[in-house]
């Protein structure tokens, strides 16, 4: 469905300046943005590209300083990132989805429990005792073994597995390929006999996940050994990360791809995690933190601080390591130079 420039403005409740019978047929980049196109800007960086810039209009921050010029619109908002996912949903196509029903090729235990309103679609395996409930779409080749549950509203896409005794909130999405209760990597050397040999320790816990999560392509959450690995309401957790055995994340703890948590951490509410971080076993993360990409984080974090490096540390402190590494070569060099005077 097509809107004017006037139409999108009252959509976000945003000041608009410039016409607003200017229809936008999609929304883009700055940079490759076209005649009907809506772009946003959110800095003063963007900002720069704007007289150069095709759209036709773009939504801006309030903060921003920008006149719309000839036969262009701004629509003036608090947040422009915000603003543009309320007309992102407005403009986005139509998810496919398996029809409203059972497919014929699924196998549900007779003891399997399913609400109302469901989409289970081809090839999806439901074990017994397994309780799902309203407005739940499972896509194809999805399976949840026996006397897990999934809560109303939720998303389950293709080849997600959950395995036996895990529980999902309301409302939460597991993109495609997610597994969900696999065994924690759990293993002791015994020495005892005189053949050393690798045990490993019965991972019988599971996995809890709360509501309006949302858990990435090819991410794995690890069953506890005991007691249960917990997913906080409202965490966003990217593609192939793992999170190791009784992990405990607090609310709206978000994470970018390819972090690993080793077990036994627990993670803050509202904590950011940058990509390809570590987090290593038993430490504790505390509430609204934030770690740098690619750190290592193997001590305690106190609430609230900002970390980065390898291993991870308060960002100030690594900021000027690192700076003082930097000029290591020139002060070599000197000491060179006052030895050989010497």
């Amino acid at each position: 469905m097509l809107h004017t420039t006037q139409a999108i403005a009252e959509m976000v409740g945003g000041q608009l300046k410039g016409p607003g019978d200017l229809t936008i047929h999609a929304l883009a980049e700055i940079d490759h943005a076209k005649a009907g196109d809506l772009t946003f800007i959110g800095s003063g960086q963007y900002a720069k590209k704007w007289a150069a810039s095709k759209a036709s209009a773009a939504l801006i921050d309030k903060d921003i300083e920008l006149e719309p010029g000839e036969g262009k619109a701004l629509i003036v908002v608090d947040n422009a990132d915000l603003a543009m996912a309320i007309v992102l949903e407005a403009y986005a196509p139509p998810i496919p989805a398996p029809p409203k029903g059972v497919h014929p090729s699924a196998l549900i235990a007779q003891t399997a429990t399913i609400g109302d309103n469901c989409r289970i679609g081809p090839n999806c395996v439901i074990k017994p005792g397994v309780k799902i409930g309203d407005n739940v779409t499972l896509h194809a080749g999805v399976t949840i073994y026996d006397d897990s549950s999934v809560g109303n509203g939720c998303e389950l896409w293709t080849n997600v597995v959950i395995r036996e005794r895990c529980t999902i909130g309301d409302r939460t999405v597991l993109h495609v390929g997610a597994i969900i209760g696999v065994d924690g990597f759990g293993y002791r050397v015994d020495t005892a006999t005189g053949s050393p040999k690798v045990v490993k320790i019965p991972q019988i816990g599971t996995v809890r996940i709360g509501s309006d999560c949302e858990i990435g392509a090819n991410t794995t959450i690890d069953r506890a050994k005991f007691d249960a690995t917990v997913i906080g309401d409202h965490c966003k957790i990217d593609n192939l990360v793992q999170i190791g055995h009784n992990c405990r994340l607090g609310n709206m703890v978000i994470i970018a791809g390819c972090v690993g948590v080793a077990g036994s951490s627990t993670i803050g509410d509202g904590t950011l995690v940058g990509g390809k971080s570590m987090i290593k076993d038993h430490i504790h993360i505390g509430r609204g933190c934030q770690i740098a990409g690619g750190s290592a984080v193997i001590n305690d974090m106190p609430d609230g601080e900002a970390w980065a490096g390898y291993p991870a540390g308060p960002m100030k402190t690594k900021f000027r390591e690192e700076m003082a590494v930097r000029k290591l070569p020139d002060m070599m060099k000197k000491v060179s130079k006052v030895l050989k005077d010497l």
